[in-house]
């Protein structure tokens, strides 16, 4: 393995963060290597105007950076797991899940400091049909309006009069250094995050020993179990589209617990439930919680969902 590790990622502020910050964590293994960044623009990031979910497609944010592995122009990829698809392309897979920051989102207001506090009719800005979901759930007489760009743009736009709030993942936003702009944490009872929310993962082409055995050095047991029962949980219930489903899961000792749910676009409709499992059958747990809601209606939320915003997964 040559001493020279190209490391990909996007190129927005946040990626390049995640990226130096795994690259950090390698060279504490010892200075046998050098590491250079490679950003990558990816199909998302040329697509600003439209909402993700009208896009109709897996891989967004990362399938550029999966190629550029494929064809050995780099020897890793960085990326935020709640964007990396359930399914990876042949060759490729998942050698480490560092240790995951707090998973929730956050709410980002000017003059008050939740949800609950906002006035009627408000409008929140965001492209997550997760989050509005939840958020029309929990408060149908909000407004939401499509605002996609980077933790910046975004917060920017706020400032800007351009809507009354918005809704961000926590992580992204105290990556970035942001925390004093935080008016709520809000709670995962009122809104699940994203699966693999808050957790980065490095991806490597599966044949690539060298490189495995170096990034499996920064793999993070309890986030890895946690990520894994999420994701198993969305690839049973999603088949490829955006759609609204939050899950989050956490080591309890030597269990694991994990909760779901599947919303309607407009939040009227939600299957809800949580499972408790052994942490040894991660996967496992996540199959049958999405069986469990696929039992009590979930499929009949999503099959609609699809229609209505014409996602072809």
């Amino acid at each position: 393995m040559r001493r020279e590790i190209i490391v990909g990622t996007r190129e927005s502020r946040l990626a390049m963060w995640q990226a130096r910050w795994v690259v950090k964590r390698l060279k504490t293994l010892g200075p046998k290597y050098s590491y250079r960044l490679k950003g990558i623009r990816t199909q998302a990031d040329n697509i600003l105007d439209v909402a993700l979910a009208k896009i109709g497609d897996t891989g967004l944010f990362t399938k550029e950076l999966e190629y550029a592995i494929l064809r050995g122009e780099i020897d890793m990829a960085v990326h935020s797991m709640k964007d990396l698809p359930t399914v990876l392309p042949d060759g490729l897979t998942i050698g480490a899940i560092c240790e995951r920051e707090y998973p929730g989102d956050v709410l980002i207001a000017h003059s008050v400091s939740s949800l609950a506090e906002l006035p009627a009719g408000a409008v929140i800005g965001t492209s997550s049909l997760r989050r509005a979901a939840q958020v029309l759930r929990y408060r149908k007489d909000l407004k939401i309006v499509n605002l996609r760009g980077n933790v910046q743009t975004r917060i920017k736009r706020l400032d800007q009069k351009k809507f009354d709030a918005t809704i961000l993942a926590y992580a992204g936003v105290h990556r970035m250094g942001l925390d004093h702009r935080i008016s709520q944490v809000i709670p995962i009872e009122i809104l699940l995050p994203s699966v693999g929310q808050g957790a980065v993962g490095v991806e490597v082409a599966s044949d690539n020993d060298g490189i495995l055995a170096l990034v499996k050095n920064i793999d993070h047991t309890e986030s890895r179990l946690a990520v894994s029962a999420e994701r198993a949980f969305l690839k049973k219930l999603e088949g490829g589209c955006q759609v609204p489903i939050g899950a989050h899961a956490a080591v309890e000792g030597e269990c694991l617990r994990l909760e779901g749910a599947v919303f309607s676009l407009d939040g009227i409709d939600m299957v809800r439930a949580s499972m408790i499992g052994d942490v040894t059958e991660a996967e496992l747990l996540g199959v049958r919680l999405a069986e469990k809601l696929l039992a009590s209606g979930a499929g009949e939320i999503l099959s609609r969902m699809r229609q209505e915003n014409s996602c072809n997964g």
